[in-house]
């Protein structure tokens, strides 16, 4: 088995990388090569920062045309993570708008700048640390993890779905329920860091070491 980290430029790369290496004794790549990420047998699209500087990256580094085939034939597991999650979806309202891959329909939406939460305490924005998690259906990336467990957040968007039957997770912030794990087919996505999760974020990538769809 091998386990290619896509390497267009952005995210976490290596952290994620050693994250599986720890989990795994399986081969653990960061490539862009081609070749490469189409004979692994599972792929990781991770992302971080600003999603029109994400979609760029992907369209420069000429990855985009791959990852959307790899998506459409869905033949091989593959985990989206941050800002890999919103790409998966329809379309960002960051800067006016930004069109992403849609595989997931939903759209990708800012916290307000003035978000309270049910005390009218002032949320700040971006989301950032320890949140728990509530799982909306079991999925196989969900063993051994308990209910609304805590997971690591650093975001100022959030992926809003149209299509409840690709929910699988969610995060209260303020007044909102961000969609923070969404799937369909062999793809699973987290708006999460779990290389930054501890236990249960090491326990989610183990999961999907072993995840047969």
């Amino acid at each position: 088995m091998t386990i290619a980290v896509i390497d267009y430029g952005m995210g976490n790369l290596h952290s994620v990388a050693k994250a599986l290496e720890h989990v795994t004794h399986e081969n653990v790549v960061v490539t862009r090569d081609a070749r490469r990420i189409h004979g692994a047998t599972r792929l990781v699209l991770p992302g971080q920062g600003a999603i029109r500087d994400c979609m760029g990256e992907l369209e420069r580094t000429e990855l985009r045309g791959l990852v959307e085939e790899l998506l459409a034939s869905q033949d091989k597991p593959l985990l989206g993570i941050c800002v890999g999650q919103q790409m998966l979806h329809e379309r960002s309202e960051e800067n006016g708008g930004i069109d992403c891959l849609g595989f997931m329909p939903g759209q990708v939406r800012h916290f307000p700048a003035d978000m309270r939460d049910e005390n009218d305490n002032r949320c700040k924005v971006p989301h950032m640390g320890w949140n728990l998690v509530h799982q909306h259906q079991d999925h196989p990336l969900w063993r051994g993890i308990d209910q609304d467990e805590h997971f690591y957040f650093v975001h100022s968007y959030y992926v809003d779905v149209d299509d409840d039957t690709t929910l699988f997770g969610t995060t209260a912030y303020g007044r909102i329920s961000a969609h923070v794990a969404t799937g369909r087919d062999a793809t699973f996505a987290v708006q999460f860091h779990p290389e930054k999760s501890s236990r249960a974020g090491l326990r989610l990538l183990e999961n999907f070491v072993h995840w047969m769809p």
